[in-house]
């Protein structure tokens, strides 16, 4: 399949159907007293509830009616192969320690890609009824204020910028030096909301998130929504970065260009 075979309003409306399916498999889980998290590490703690497990299952059911030909590569449910030359890359709750401590930072992120990378990125936050598409022409957010356009800042110096980040010990000793050099230099750095700090740079509210040791399913549906913003997502030597690693997302070219020179520093 090529670009010219791609039917963006049909995958679009998929993509919305499937972000529906999620919210609805979620929601009853918030906020439950009792919830059970299982931990998917032996050292340390990665989440992981029934909630998560079901939000997938409901976009795969989405998809094996309606895209049943193309490839899905899911967090919770791995990979199965397509013929179509498309990849759906999920991440049923990104922020899976944000929902079971009862925060609305977490969100569903749905992605379609090609061997180039996304196509179309979704940011959708269930509780508070947010959702931020990107992608085929379209860049918007449909919330409590209605249906709105997606514009990241236009210009933004280092000085001025707003930073965010989930963890605030980032990744290895090293990835969190080359995060707090940043951090120095902006005006403002703020920690915990996982891929609402993407929908964020996309809104036009922040300039600069930057992370390490993302997975594919953690960073493709944010890039999605930022590029058709406006903005910028790359990995810290400005190459682009649809299978994770260390990303840096940037509400425009300056603020981009200012914050990787920085980071390359620690390569």
């Amino acid at each position: 399949m090529t670009k010219e075979d791609i039917n963006g309003s049909e995958l679009l409306l998929v993509a919305n159907e499937m972000a529906d399916a999620a919210r609805s498999a979620i929601l009853p889980f918030f906020r439950q007293q009792g919830l059970v998290a299982d931990n998917k590490l032996e050292a340390g703690f990665d989440p992981v509830t029934e909630a998560d497990r079901a939000a997938e299952l409901a976009m795969r059911e989405v998809l094996a009616i309606k895209r049943p030909d193309d490839a899905v590569f899911g967090e919770e449910f791995g990979h199965s192969d397509g013929r179509t030359g498309l990849t759906w890359v999920l991440d049923p709750i990104d922020g899976t320690r944000g929902f079971i401590s009862g925060t609305p930072t977490w969100g569903v992120l749905i992605a379609v890609s090609d061997d180039t990378g996304p196509l179309l990125g979704i940011i959708d936050q269930p509780y508070i009824k947010e959702r931020f598409i990107g992608g085929f022409g379209v860049a918007e957010v449909v919330g409590p204020h209605g249906t709105r356009p997606l514009k990241a800042r236009a210009e933004t110096a280092l000085d001025e910028a707003i930073l965010f980040t989930t963890f605030p010990e980032v990744g290895s000793d090293v990835e969190a030096r080359a995060f707090q050099a940043v951090a120095k230099k902006v005006k403002l750095t703020r920690y915990g909301t996982d891929c609402y700090a993407y929908a964020l740079v996309a809104c036009g509210q922040v300039d600069l998130v930057i992370e390490a040791q993302l997975n594919a399913y953690d960073i493709q549906g944010p890039i999605g929504v930022v590029e058709a913003a406006g903005g910028i997502v790359t990995d810290w030597q400005g190459n682009p970065a649809p299978n994770g690693g260390r990303i840096i997302a940037a509400a425009n070219a300056r603020v981009h260009a200012e914050a990787l020179q920085i980071l390359s520093q620690f390569a």
